[in-house]
C-alpha cells in the first residue's frame, strides 16, 4: 500500500484497510493539530488508488472495513469519490462499510443528493472534528469553521444516512474558559445528536501555534483534575437521545464508555469518584496520541 508521510486514523479504525486516496487536509490551520505538518494537501492520483485497492484485493480479503485517508476525503470531487467507492464495491465486495473524515466545508460543497450517492456506494461512517462547540475557542483555534455551520452540515449527514462521529477536545479552552467550552459543547452535541461523540484530552504538539503560546504562557493548560472537572461538566449537559460517548482515548485520564442516556447518572458518578480520588488516573507518562 501507498501510504505516505503520517497517517492518521480514529481509533476504532485500527482494524480497517487504510486507502490513502488525498494527503493532509484542506485547511492544515488548526492552531492545535499537528497531524499533517509533513504534507500539505493533494489528491492521490487515480492509478495510485487503484493500485492500493488491487493489493487489498489480494491480501486483504479478511478485513471488512476500509478507512479513507487522509485527513479530508469528502473534499474529493464527488465524480473521483464515486468511482473510488465503485471500485472498492467490486474489487472488494466483501467490504462492508466504508468510513472517512468530513469537515463542514467538504460537506457543504456537496448537495444532498451527492451525499445520499455516496451512501449508496458504500460510505457509511463520516467522522467530523468538531472540537469546541464555543465559538470563541473555535476562532483562537483557527479551526474556520462555527460551531453552527457544523451543527448544519452534521445534521445532513445523518439525514443522508451516515453514521456520524463526532470528536471534541477536553482542554481545548484553556483554563480560561474550560467550563464554558464544556457546556457550549454539550449544547452544540444535543443540537447535533450524533450517533457517537468521541473526547480527547488535548495534548499540545511541538510545531504547532498553541506550543507556542503554552511556551509562552499565552495558553494555560488545564491539569488532570481541571480535565476531569470540564468533561463532567460536558456530560452532565448532554441530552442525547441515543449514542455512544467515548473518553477512552489514549491522550484520556480515565477511561469513559457510555450508552447515552441510559449511562449517564453512571458516568457522573465514576467522574465524581475520581475527582474525589477514589479512582485511579492514568499516569501522565502513559498518555498518548
Amino acid at each position: 500500500m501507498d501510504l505516505q508521510g503520517t497517517v492518521i486514523r480514529p481509533p476504532s479504525e485500527a482494524g480497517s484497510i487504510l486507502l490513502q486516496v488525498s494527503l493532509g487536509c484542506t485547511h492544515g490551520k488548526c492552531a492545535f493539530c499537528g497531524a499533517y505538518l509533513d504534507k500539505p494537501f493533494a489528491i492521490k492520483d487515480r492509478q495510485t488508488v487503484s493500485a492500493d485497492i488491487e493489493f487489498a484485493a489480494a491480501r486483504c480479503r479478511g478485513i471488512r472495513k476500509v478507512f479513507l485517508c487522509d485527513g479530508d476525503a469528502l473534499s474529493l470531487p464527488q465524480k473521483r469519490l464515486e468511482g473510488i467507492l465503485g471500485e472498492i464495491q467490486e474489487k472488494l465486495p466483501w467490504v462492508t462499510r466504508v468510513a472517512a473524515y468530513g469537515n463542514a466545508r467538504g460537506l457543504r460543497r456537496k448537495s444532498d443528493a451527492e451525499l445520499r450517492r455516496l451512501r449508496r456506494l458504500g460510505l457509511g461512517k463520516v467522522y467530523m472534528g468538531l472540537e469546541s462547540g464555543d465559538d470563541v475557542t473555535l476562532a483562537v483555534m483557527n479551526k474556520k469553521s462555527t460551531a453552527v455551520s457544523m451543527v448544519e452540515q452534521g445534521q445532513r449527514a445523518v439525514a443522508a444516512g451516515f453514521n456520524l462521529n463526532v470528536t471534541v477536545i477536553n482542554g481545548l479552552a484553556g483554563v480560561e474558559r474550560s467550563l464554558v467550552h464544556a457546556r457550549e459543547t454539550a449544547r452544540i452535541l444535543n443540537l447535533m445528536q450524533p450517533h457517537q461523540v468521541a473526547a480527547l484530552s488535548l495534548m499540545l504538539v511541538p510545531g504547532t501555534p498553541l506550543h507556542r503560546r503554552w511556551q509562552s504562557g499565552e495558553f494555560v493548560l488545564p491539569d488532570a483534575r481541571g480535565m476531569l472537572v470540564e468533561l463532567r461538566e460536558m456530560v452532565a449537559g448532554l441530552e442525547l437521545k441515543k449514542g455512544l460517548f467515548l473518553a477512552n482515548h489514549a491522550s484520556n485520564y480515565l477511561p469513559v464508555r457510555a450508552r447515552l442516556p441510559r449511562d449517564k447518572a453512571r458516568t457522573l458518578l465514576a467522574l465524581d469518584a475520581a475527582l474525589d480520588g477514589e479512582l485511579a488516573l492514568k499516569p501522565e507518562g502513559l498518555r498518548g496520541l
